[in-house]
């Protein structure tokens, strides 16, 4: 017995799709305090376009992780496309940023 033919394919998919939706929850979390700390400073045109791209940057971070979670539905999942993880990884980053922003 070979150890993929032992290997429970249930168990790493399933693994996969909560740790997307713990990423896609902590996503949202930080774009809600990006829109709780705008408008508590008030506002501003500058503060409203950060919110817009957080807003943004949280949507494509959502399409992406739906995505893979309706994929991740089969016992052999296929790998994370390029795109996906680089879309996945840019919409992380630019949160990062927009939030960091808000705080100056």
């Amino acid at each position: 017995m070979t150890a993929a033919a032992g290997r429970d394919p249930g168990l790493q998919p399933e693994r996969t799709r909560l740790a997307w939706r713990r990423t896609t929850l902590s996503a949202t979390v930080v774009a809600l305090l990006a829109v709780r700390q705008a408008l508590h400073r008030g506002a501003t045109p500058a503060a409203l376009i950060a919110v817009a791209l957080s807003a943004l940057a949280w949507l494509g971070f959502l399409v992406v992780a739906h995505r893979r979670v309706q994929r991740m539905g089969v016992p052999r999942p296929e790998p994370l496309a390029p795109g996906g993880a680089l879309t996945a990884t840019l919409c992380t980053m630019a949160l990062a940023v927009f939030a960091a922003a808000m705080l100056f």
